[in-house]
């Protein structure tokens, strides 16, 4: 049976095609897409998310947005890597997808006590939504099943030298979902590093003969001129669809078990993942760490996701 997920995203170049992944995949029944401010203001990730729906056809999955702001410290946008709008490259057209009239903490809530069945939430922004929900309705954790995010590393980040944009850009609440009992899997840039857009994958975008497809192709072609002007990285990686295909089928992306605690009080490392691969500290197991991404896997499921939406738009 598929499996009942939400999107938790603030779009964003890769955030887009996470979205028309778990739309177009049929081990995945998704419920809802929430939108929180990270790569851009709230206002920008929300316009976004209803221009991906727009031209991907996603019409029959609500669209909420959420948080504004991080709970404590001031938002920073992330526009010298998506640009002003957030999603810069492609044209998009005029968006015919709205929002629903409802907070996306309280819409998540209310699919999560209305779903007979757990719901897997699968952020791919900062945990601000995530942490509120558990927070003001500590009732969601048991309808929970687990939650697959992209963000932190067990590495060195993007954001510092320590830390990931996702962790960092919201600690507070990336400290509430990790403390927070909930199972969880953390797919981070050491494994999101593995999933590079080459010029032979953009290419397999544009082959599809589809307006989906060029799009597609134009939102990566954007990202790999930002990672190689800031970064020095010639491909792009494309970080959020890892989480969407681990809910998709979990041997796709090998993980271990560890204890993750982000740092809150660092002069240069707040905001940072610290994952215990080694067992070094005297902390009980808290997360699942994705380690190893099965990558040619992984660009035919999502080549096949655009190939399906693309194709219902044509038809």
């Amino acid at each position: 049976m598929p499996v009942p997920i939400i999107i938790d995203c603030d779009p964003g170049h890769d955030d887009a095609l996470a979205i028309m992944l778990a739309a177009a995949d049929p081990a995945i029944d998704l419920l809802a897409i929430t939108t929180v401010a990270g790569n851009q203001t709230l206002e920008k990730t929300t316009l976004n998310a209803r221009r991906v729906c727009t031209i991907a056809g996603i019409t029959d999955v609500p669209v909420a947005a959420g948080c504004a702001r991080p709970l404590l410290q001031p938002l920073a946008v992330a526009d010298d890597v998506h640009g002003a709008s957030g999603l810069d490259g492609p044209r998009f057209p005029e968006p015919t997808v709205d929002v629903v009239p409802e907070h996306a903490v309280e819409l998540i809530h209310r699919i999560l006590l209305e779903h007979p069945e757990p719901v897997t939430l699968v952020p791919t922004a900062p945990l601000t939504n995530i942490a509120l929900l558990l927070t003001r309705h500590p009732d969601s954790a048991a309808r929970i099943r687990e939650i697959v995010l992209m963000g932190g590393s067990t590495e060195r980040g993007n954001r510092t030298p320590a830390a990931e944009f996702n962790i960092m850009t919201d600690p507070e609440a990336a400290d509430i979902v990790f403390r927070s009992g909930v199972p969880l899997t953390m797919c981070g840039l050491n494994v999101t590093h593995q999933a590079l857009a080459t010029p032979e994958i953009r290419a397999r975008f544009d082959g599809l003969g589809t307006e989906l497809g060029q799009v597609c192709s134009e939102l990566l072609a954007f990202f790999a001129s930002t990672y190689s002007r800031l970064w020095g990285m010639p491909h792009p990686p494309l970080h959020d669809p890892v989480a969407v295909a681990r809910v998709i089928d979990p041997a796709i992306v090998d993980v271990v078990d560890a204890n993750v605690t982000v740092e809150l009080h660092g002069r240069y490392t707040r905001g940072a993942t610290v994952v215990d691969l080694h067992r070094y500290l005297d902390r009980p197991v808290n997360a699942r760490v994705a380690v190893r991404l099965d990558t040619e896997w992984f660009w035919d499921r999502m080549v096949t996701a655009v190939e399906v939406l693309g194709s219902r738009r044509t038809t």
